[in-house]
């Protein structure tokens, strides 16, 4: 058997395969009847058949006078029409691929790329970094502990960082030092939480998480209200991080799990260090910066948010209308407050490159001290 292999240049299993099959017979003996069903040669249909075939069905539907517009009508009334008409099994699967059958079949429709709603990040130009907390975790006869955590969009350049109390000036301090270390984003995700957006009780309140974003030239960004997807990258760090570090271990002190938690992100972005070099570039904050809370904000905030049943939406305590036919959807809010504007974008998972512009409203920021 081996030297037919090396004479027909294929392997000894092939080989043994067809003594297999022979069953020590003659050859004009064997029965080979037993061969796969399969054609061995598969042709798709082409691209201007299916759309002959769409077409069908679309006037079928629109003028058929028995009302009918399936694979069998549509077989029917292609006939005489194709050289190699497709058959009805073939209509069927051209119809599913499509989408355009009456069943309640679910379309598996591509998912739009990362950070869609924000074209800039998007196209990865700029990296965002989502922020996050996990509340009620307690050390057993200890305090109870909040975490404040942190990853990139892009990179994956992930942290944590346990705090006895979680307050605007501990996320303040946290992402100094994270900035400091890694660098500035293009932009920074929030929640609705008032320790990220101010209090939100007072119309045009913008806290200091948002006032230190602004003077470093990052522009804040905060997910809409009880939807899913937007901040799912920091969702599933979240719950990363409570399974392989506070539930691997018993900490006795607040310091050991700081510890634990620095050298589980330590051996992350050790794993991630070719993608967090692949993510895009990341600013120096300045070597003369300080932060000043009572310097009027500069740049833009954004607010994802979904429409009301009018078409309106509150953004800084202001209930606005954005199109009155534009209900019930998502839009991008960006509150210029360097041109004193706030403008409404369009947006849809289907499709994630169409955002067009719906209004703009005049927007001017009071000038008022920041209470610290």
């Amino acid at each position: 058997m081996r030297s037919v292999a090396r004479r027909f240049a294929v392997p000894l299993s092939t080989v043994q395969h067809w003594m297999t099959r022979a069953h020590q017979q003659r050859l004009d003996r064997v029965d080979w009847r037993d061969h796969s069903s399969a054609p061995r040669k598969t042709r798709r249909t082409t691209v201007s058949v299916e759309r002959r075939v769409l077409a069908a069905r679309r006037r079928l539907k629109e003028i058929s006078d028995l009302g009918e517009f399936g694979a069998d009508a549509i077989h029917r009334e292609l006939l005489g029409h194709f050289d190699c008409l497709p058959s009805r099994r073939t209509i069927g699967r051209i119809l599913e691929r499509h989408g355009v059958l009456d069943g309640r079949k679910r379309v598996r429709r591509p998912p739009p790329p990362s950070g869609w709603y924000l074209p800039e990040v998007a196209a990865r130009v700029c990296e965002l970094d989502a922020f996050d907390t996990i509340e009620g975790l307690a050390i057993r006869g200890g305090p109870h502990l909040s975490i404040l955590t942190g990853i990139s969009l892009h990179g994956g350049l992930a942290a944590a960082w346990p705090e006895r109390k979680i307050s605007a000036t501990t996320v303040v301090d946290a992402l100094l030092r994270h900035w400091y270390t890694f660098g500035l984003p293009g932009f920074a995700q929030f929640d609705n939480d008032n320790r990220f957006t101010g209090p939100r009780q007072h119309p045009d309140a913008i806290g200091r998480v948002i006032r230190l974003c602004l003077s470093l030239h990052v522009s804040p960004v905060f997910a809409p209200p009880n939807e899913t997807g937007f901040q799912a990258a920091i969702e599933s760090f979240n719950g990363r991080w409570q399974a392989k570090v506070w539930n691997r271990f018993v900490h006795a002190r607040l310091r050991d799990l700081r510890q634990r938690s620095q050298r589980y992100g330590a051996a992350s972005r050790q794993r991630n260090a070719t993608r967090i070099e692949a993510a895009p570039p990341r600013s120096s904050i300045p070597d003369r910066w300080q932060l000043n809370l009572q310097t009027r904000p500069r740049g833009q905030i954004i607010f994802l948010r979904r429409t009301t049943g009018t078409g309106s939406l509150e953004i800084l305590g202001h209930t606005i209308t954005v199109d009155r036919d534009w209900v019930h959807r998502l839009v991008r809010a960006e509150v210029d407050l360097d041109h004193d504007l706030i403008r409404f974008f369009a947006l849809r998972r289907r499709a994630p490159l169409d955002q067009p512009l719906l209004n703009q409203v005049p927007y001017r920021f009071p000038e008022k001290a920041f209470q610290e």
